[in-house]
C-alpha cells in the first residue's frame, strides 16, 4: 500500500545528493510506491489541535542540479493526511529545532514520526551520550575557564566543541601547553549560552572515527571516516573520507547496550561515532548520516531497512493512510 511521507527538511536544492541521506530515503520510497511531499520546518503551523504545513508533493531522482520536481503546494495536515514524518532538517539544535519538536509530538500519537520528537528534543547528541559514561573518554561538560585548565593539566591534549553543534564544526585541538585555551573559552562563552565539551583527545582518531548506523536499535552497518590532511577531525562534511571497516567487539557491546534504550524511545535512525575501536563520542538523533556510504562500500541498503522497519511499525499500529492531501 502507498504510504503519505512528509519529510521535514532542508531545502532540496542545497543539498549534495551524492551523499545525502535524507534524500536516499526519498528516493527508496518513490521505488515503493509511497507519495513524498516536502516542507522546512519554518513552514509549521498550528491551530485548535491541529499541526499543518504549506508542503509540495515532490519527486526525486538522481540528477544532481535537477534532482526534484515540486508538484503546486497543498495544506498538509500532518495528524490527518500523513502517515509519516521524517524529521530530517540538519542542526543547530537552537529553539527553533526544539519548537518543532513540541509541535510535532502533539501528533505523534495519530502519525509516525521518525525519530520521535519527545526523544529527539530530550537525547540531544552530546547529552544523550553521558548516560553511557562508561564507554566514553574522559569528558567535562563547562563554560568554567579554570575547570578547563585543570581538565587540560590532567588529561595533556584535549578537544572542545560545541555541546550542540553538528558534522565537526567549531571543534578545537588544544595542546598540552594549553596554548589558546583561554582565548577559545573566551569566544565560546561570548557565542553559546550553553556549556561545552572538553574531552581528552584520542590520538586513535588518526585511524578514523567510526560512524556506525543503528536501525531501531539494531546494527546495520558501518564506515570508518578517516581524517583529510593536515585535519584531526573526520567528519565527511569537513573532508573527511569513507572506508570499509568491521565492528570490534567492543563497539558491540556499546551497541548491545544501547539498543534496548534506543527502541524504547523510538529513535529508529541512529549514528553513534566511536574512536580507536572502543571510545563512544556521540549518540546522533537529529539528522543522523552515513548511509549512502555504507551501501557504496559494503552493498548494504540500510534506507531499506529502514522503510522496512517503519512499515512494520505502522502495520503493528493499524495505521495506513496513504495521504489525501489538497
Amino acid at each position: 500500500m502507498t504510504l503519505a511521507v512528509a519529510v521535514q527538511m532542508d531545502p532540496l536544492e542545497s543539498i549534495n545528493i551524492a551523499g545525502d541521506s535524507t534524500f536516499a530515503l526519498m528516493l527508496s520510497a518513490q521505488a515503493r510506491g509511497h507519495r513524498l511531499f516536502h516542507y522546512t520546518a519554518e513552514a509549521l503551523n498550528h491551530a485548535d489541535g491541529r499541526v499543518w504545513a504549506r508542503a509540495h508533493p515532490v519527486t526525486v531522482r538522481r540528477a544532481a542540479g535537477d534532482h526534484f520536481v515540486f508538484a503546486d503546494p497543498v495544506s498538509l495536515d500532518l495528524g490527518s493526511d500523513a502517515d509519516v514524518v521524517l524529521m530530517r532538517q540538519d542542526p543547530p539544535f537552537d529553539l527553533g529545532y526544539i519548537t518543532a519538536t513540541h509541535l510535532l509530538e502533539r501528533i505523534a500519537h495519530r502519525t509516525l514520526v521518525v525519530n520521535d520528537p519527545a526523544s529527539v528534543r530530550n537525547a540531544p547528541e552530546k547529552m544523550f551520550v553521558l548516560d553511557y559514561a562508561r564507554f566514553m573518554p574522559p569528558t567535562l561538560v563547562t563554560r568554567s575557564l579554570d575547570e578547563a585548565r585543570g581538565f587540560l593539566a590532567m588529561h595533556g591534549e584535549i578537544v572542545v566543541k560545541p555541546i550542540h553543534g553538528n558534522g565537526g564544526k567549531a571543534v578545537f585541538k588544544v595542546d598540552a601547553a594549553g596554548t589558546n585555551l583561554s582565548a577559545l573559552i573566551e569566544v565560546f562563552n561570548m557565542t553559546w549560552r550553553e556549556p561545552h565539551m572538553l574531552q581528552a583527545f584520542l590520538p586513535g582518531v588518526a585511524e578514523g572515527d567510526k560512524r556506525i548506523v543503528l536501525v531501531d536499535g539494531e546494527v546495520a552497518g558501518a564506515i570508518n571516516r578517516i581524517p583529510g590532511k593536515g585535519e584531526f577531525r573526520s567528519n565527511l562534511a569537513v573532508g573527511g573520507s569513507a572506508v570499509k571497516t568491521e565492528l570490534t567487539p567492543r563497539e558491540r557491546e556499546i551497541c548491545a547496550a544501547l539498543a534496548p534504550e534506543l527502541k524504547a524511545r523510538g529513535l529508529l535512525f541512529v549514528g553513534i561515532d566511536v574512536i580507536g575501536g572502543e571510545w563512544l563520542t556521540e549518540i546522533n538523533v537529529t539528522s543522523p548520516t552515513g548511509i549512502v556510504a555504507i551501501e557504496r562500500l559494503d552493498g548494504v541498503d540500510v534506507a531499506a531497512m529502514i522503510w522496512d522497519a517503519i512499515e512494520a511499525k505502522l502495520a503493528a499500529r493499524g495505521s495506513w493512510r496513504g495521504g489525501d492531501a489538497s
